[in-house]
């Protein structure tokens, strides 16, 4: 393991703040200050839920949460914001989890937060780094544009319901069946992923996106969770990105079935039917209560969504992205 950084400046107000990778014993500031970040709205901020993991999981050379420590003689639990930068793969790195506490806004710590992800990650071997915003989120979408991010790609959620019975006209190559080079084909020269710049739910870190590799669509063909639709060629296809359990409003706990993207052909609304049903189909095999497939944002993707009956999230969620190079 390096030496983990930290670097040292003088905020808008000229009193000196130390970004500095964070403690366990930051917890308590921490949570203070984003206990309260979209009330508004009526959602709870996830900061204070995976924070001790995030610190657990630090390695100081291709993960790191940073603090920016605003106490008089650092280091201190005086706490002006957090973020988390972690490596993708050896040349994407993903920031997330940027939070600055209300009581030093407009004194620059967000833009010395990101030039602090930007050079760990630079320094990691990366050449570019991303992150989400969501769509209604104004006030961070400025802000990331200020410290250094241009626009990305955008996307939906679409949310095909469970159905073992679920059926389609065209047929759907699963398990030992599904071909992983035809997918591989097929996307290359789609237009999903001219809309989505290759772009697709990580397999390791939630809340990502990274570029989709060959090697992953094999990965998924050998594990089962692949599925392609031919049908005069190679059609659509998605693929079973994972599992996992989350408490829904009502307390009850659902088990959600994620796939990293939905890709069919443009004014193919068959095909748009053949992979939602195939998503459908799957999230029942693997007892999913609930499903999201990353579509591009736009009314060709999201209405040939609607069409195949599958529901689609309100709105659309926005990926920034900065030059590192």
């Amino acid at each position: 393991m390096t030496d983990r950084p930290a670097y040292e400046y003088e905020d808008e107000a000229g009193e000196a703040v130390l970004v500095r990778p964070a403690r366990p014993e930051d917890y308590d500031a921490v949570a203070a200050f984003t206990s309260d970040t979209w009330t508004d709205r009526g959602v709870d901020d996830y900061i204070g839920d995976v924070y001790h993991d995030w610190i657990a999981d630090d390695d100081g050379e291709t993960r790191q949460t940073f603090v920016a420590d605003v106490g008089s003689d650092p280091p201190t639990t005086e706490l002006g914001g957090i973020v988390q930068v972690t490596m993708l793969s050896p040349f994407e790195a993903w920031a997330q989890g940027m939070r600055v506490s209300p009581d030093f806004r407009g004194r620059g710590v967000a833009k010395r937060l990101s030039d602090a992800t930007f050079r760990f990650a630079r320094e990691a071997g990366a050449s570019v780094v991303r992150n989400m915003i969501f769509s209604w989120n104004v006030a961070s979408l400025g802000l990331t544009r200020d410290t250094g991010y241009d626009p990305g790609i955008e996307f939906r959620w679409v949310h095909p319901r469970p159905d073992a019975d679920a059926d389609s006209e065209l047929s759907v190559e699963t398990g030992d069946d599904a071909d992983p080079d035809a997918a591989w084909s097929f996307w290359t020269g789609s237009d999903v992923r001219t809309d989505l710049r290759g772009l697709v739910s990580d397999p390791d870190e939630t809340w990502a996106l990274s570029e989709l590799t060959r090697e992953r669509l094999h990965d998924a063909a050998d594990e089962g969770r692949l599925f392609v639709v031919r049908a005069g060629g190679t059609r659509g296809f998605a693929y079973r990105n994972r599992t996992y359990d989350r408490e829904s409003d009502d307390g009850e706990t659902q088990t959600w079935a994620e796939y990293a993207v939905g890709a069919w052909a443009r004014d193919d609304e068959d095909a748009a039917r053949a992979v939602v049903a195939a998503v459908s189909r799957d999230a029942a095999s693997v007892d999913a209560d609930r499903t999201r497939v990353l579509v591009p944002e736009g009314p060709q993707w999201v209405t040939d969504a609607a069409v195949a009956r599958a529901d689609v999230a309100e709105q659309p969620t926005f990926v920034m992205e900065a030059d590192l190079t």
